[in-house]
């Protein structure tokens, strides 16, 4: 495993320790990879929505807007249900 040092006022290093304690992590260590970790995978499952979505995204018209309210309407999802 490689080593990585980094600098933190004392402010972000009293909120690490304290996540440490509260979020039950054995290390300052185990917090940090598991921060990178979560971000790593948040990025991977945006670029497989990304790549799912194809094209750059539209505006959606009122025939797009009028199908979703059709949708909700028939799912008996509307205001009030």
């Amino acid at each position: 495993m490689t080593r990585l040092d980094i600098s933190l006022p004392d402010s972000l290093k009293s909120f690490v320790d304290e996540q440490v304690t509260s979020r039950g992590y054995e290390t300052v260590s185990a917090y940090i990879q598991s921060l990178i970790r979560e971000d790593w995978e948040r990025q991977e499952i945006e670029a497989k929505l990304l790549e799912a979505l194809g094209d750059e995204p539209s505006e959606m018209s009122e025939a797009d807007w009028e199908g979703l309210r059709k949708q909700v309407a028939g799912a008996g999802l509307s205001r009030g249900a």
